[in-house]
């Protein structure tokens, strides 16, 4: 580990580093400096210093700062394990890991197991992997479960019992997983699927041999992570990581994450505590046997909490502390005595008022200043009456009324015209356009003919009463008509085809003593030669060109 003493003078790294300190904030009044440290120490080494799980400055989970390492961590020296036949010869960092399974002998099945593993939990050289496994170090096998050397806590009467504790667990359920190739087809221990012969799989020494599990359900019981570097529990025939094989046996207090072995020990907020470690979130006093109050999921002791939490009385700029009544409106508060009217200062608890320029007023007080007045009968608006407004108006509920029927419209729909309002069915009934042919109201869908409305139903032709609504048609004597009716009632009809010629869409047509073409009609009788433009010469009932009477004349 860095040396401190370059760093922090000697009596703050007595004070962090000493066991005999008392759980105060004295101890963690320093963390500011060790926190701008956290990058360069061993992430562990640096915990070992203080006793709480989470950073005091930024409050963050221990487990998110980062973490540099100077060594790989090898978890079978760490757990004091020799090394046998089944540990692996290769050499994690030359792979680019920072640790490879036991039981594997060669770099290609080394591969193949990684290749079964999540890739975000494989644990290459600085990728998500490496950190994953870094954290999972720390969480599954935290160092004060492991030697009571690393434990700040233990006191002298029960350190026995904690050795007794690491002895029956490292001799009965701890121990290291390891890999090999599955002999039979077996079914997983995990997830239940089958394991083919040859398949890839992994035993725990502590079950019997035939005891199966694939790389990926080689997991903890209780919180269904991979067990780190495969190393694991048991208990009653499951597996788990040390963590939660310890919890299993022994309460872990909360605030310095050690198992606790002492008789006396504090449940608070369904979790345990050293006695002197249930403290305030913020300046880490004792609360145990204190009154407290939980904010966030966290504790805090009185003081703290009015100092950081509770709001200011808006009339006397006092704390509202725990013991007061709290009242509040519009993001402002006050004490319970404080809530009086501006003007004549009588209490507004429990009774209505207004509010005026972040100013809170009695209802008689705020009528005779500003309450406005209804535009229906001219009263003022007394304080919590409701009102209604549209636009620049306001009324009382019951003056909201149309002016015809003197029906309440409330929340209903209505149109307003000129300075009244009219509920639809009055409205309709004095102001609605009606169908010049039916006399009834057009709701919706109407005609405009002639500057009059039609219904679409209503509006059709003279003759045949087809509707005319979105087609052609024209008028005789002021009434519509369609084509096919106009043409045959009262259009002239063509010479040559003795069709109606209407003139509807623009259609031309050629006028000679009182004879009328179409205008693709006026051709040649004889070359059948479009005439129109040219002279032409008339042959009884028929017109031709020039040129065709010449030869007729020949």
């Amino acid at each position: 580990m860095l040396d401190l003493q370059r760093h922090i003078d000697c009596p703050l790294w007595e004070v962090l580093g000493s066991p005999l300190i008392p759980w105060t904030g004295m101890r963690y009044a320093c963390i500011k400096v060790l926190h701008a440290y956290c990058k360069v120490f061993d992430q562990e080494e640096l915990y070992d210093l203080v006793v709480r799980k989470t950073c005091q400055e930024c409050k963050c989970p221990r487990e998110t700062h980062a973490v540099y390492h100077e060594q790989l961590t090898s978890v079978r020296e760490r757990l004091g394990f020799k090394h046998d036949s089944n540990t692996s010869r290769v050499d994690p960092r030359q792979m680019g890991y920072t640790w490879v399974p036991p039981g594997i002998l060669t770099s290609a099945k080394i591969q193949r197991y990684f290749d079964v593993i999540p890739s975000e939990k494989v644990p290459k050289i600085g990728t998500q992997g490496e950190r994953f496994r870094d954290k999972q170090l720390v969480y599954q096998l935290p160092k004060q479960d492991l030697a009571l050397a690393f434990c700040k806590h233990v006191e002298e009467t029960n350190r026995s019992s904690y050795e007794d504790f690491v002895a029956a667990r490292n001799e009965i359920a701890l121990d290291i997983g390891y890999v090999k190739d599955t002999p039979a087809k077996t079914q997983c221990a995990g997830c239940g699927d089958m394991l083919n012969q040859g398949e890839m799989a992994v035993t725990a020494p502590k079950f019997r041999d035939q005891i199966l599990w694939h790389p990926r359900c080689f997991k903890c019981t209780t919180c269904d992570e991979l067990l780190v570097d495969l190393t694991y529990c048991v208990h009653d025939d499951q597996i788990y990581c040390e963590r939660h094989y310890a919890e299993l046996l022994k309460p872990r207090c909360n605030a310095c994450d050690e198992l606790i072995f002492s008789g006396e020990y504090t449940k608070a907020m369904s979790k345990d505590w050293h006695s002197g470690h249930f403290c305030c979130w913020q300046c880490d006093e004792s609360l145990t046997g204190q009154r407290y109050v939980l904010r966030d999921e966290h504790p805090y002791c009185i003081k703290c909490y009015e100092n950081v939490f509770a709001n200011v009385c808006e009339e006397c700029n006092k704390t509202i502390g725990i013991d007061s009544k709290d009242l509040s409106y519009k993001d402002k508060h006050w004490h319970e005595a404080c809530f009086l009217c501006n003007k004549c200062r009588i209490s507004l608890v429990d009774k209505q008022f207004g509010s005026k320029a972040d100013k809170i007023y009695c209802g008689n007080c705020y009528d005779a200043q500003f309450a406005s007045r209804c535009d229906g009968c001219g009263e003022i608006f007394r304080a919590g009456t409701k009102k209604m407004e549209y636009k620049t108006r306001q009324w009382h509920e019951k003056c909201f009324c149309c002016c015809v029927c003197k029906t309440a419209i409330g929340t209903k729909s209505f149109i307003p015209r000129e300075q009244e309002i009219y509920c639809a069915g009055c409205y309709e009934e004095k102001y609605a356009t009606r169908c010049i042919k039916c006399k009834k109201i057009i709701t919706s869908g109407g005609v405009t003919y002639k500057n009059e409305p039609w219904h679409r139903e209503c509006f059709t032709c003279t003759h045949c009463q087809v509707s005319l609504a979105g087609q052609r048609f024209t008028s005789r004597d002021e009434k519509p008509y369609c084509a096919e009716c106009f043409g045959e009632l009262f259009a002239k009809r063509c010479t040559a085809c003795v069709k109606p010629i209407t003139g509807i869409g623009g259609t031309r047509f050629i006028s000679f003593e009182d004879r009328h073409w179409h205008n693709d009609c006026f051709i040649c009788a004889i070359c059948k030669t479009s005439l129109v433009g040219r002279g032409f010469i008339t042959d009884e009932q028929d017109v031709i060109c020039p040129e065709c009477a010449k030869q007729k004349l020949m």
